[in-house]
């Protein structure tokens, strides 16, 4: 597994000495191909077909050994560093697996609030990635604010996958069917609830 790690790197480095596309990318230039990859990855996985897999997550793969590269030709940063951070990063939020700490009852929460005390975050929304999707980042948003405590009122009625899929898609076509556009609804709602968050917050 190592070699062909290795072999993979080489690659990547030939690729962006001798071939003028590869030569001339940015970090900023890949970001397109970063997102496809990634949602291929998706389809690959819903799709189960592992040949599939396999082929998706090493393009996916590519992508990271890709933007290390070009950070390790401006000298700011290697794959080793990359890696260094992810591996530092793991075991450090799994004491119950490489220190002597007890298995924590709720290991999200957990993770999440040593997230917050590395990163000295003092609110639920910060370091949500802006570019998510609205329904993406809404999740995200509303997992936050759960699991840092914060005091607002969220529903929490029961409901299955098979009802919030088709729940959505009908809103979305009744917004659809009067002029309405769900996806800046959804957003303009979000900000609203993001607002709601950082009072009760304060």
């Amino acid at each position: 597994m190592a070699a062909e790690l290795e072999r993979l790197r080489g690659i990547m480095a030939e690729l962006r000495v001798k071939c003028p596309w590869d030569a001339e990318q940015t970090h900023r230039s890949l970001l397109n191909h970063l997102i496809e990859e990634a949602c291929e990855v998706v389809d690959a996985v819903e799709a189960g077909d592992d040949d599939e897999l396999v082929e998706e997550l090493g393009d996916l793969l590519l992508q990271v050994y890709f933007h290390a590269r070009i950070a390790e030709d401006e000298g700011r940063f290697t794959l080793d560093d990359v890696a260094r951070g992810i591996s530092d990063k793991l075991v450090r939020r799994h004491p119950h697996v490489f220190a002597d700490e007890d298995v924590p009852a709720d290991m999200w929460q957990s993770w999440e609030e040593r997230k917050r005390a590395e990163k000295g975050r003092s609110s639920a929304l910060e370091g949500i990635a802006e570019s998510l999707s609205v329904l993406g980042r809404t999740h995200k948003v509303v997992s936050r604010t759960r699991t840092h405590g914060v005091p607002v009122d969220l529903p929490d009625d029961p409901v299955d996958e098979v009802t919030v899929g088709r729940e959505i898609v009908a809103l979305v076509s009744r917004a659809q069917a009067h002029g309405i556009d769900a996806d800046a609804a959804a957003r303009q709602a979000l900000r609203e609830l993001e607002t709601t968050i950082r009072d009760a917050e304060s």
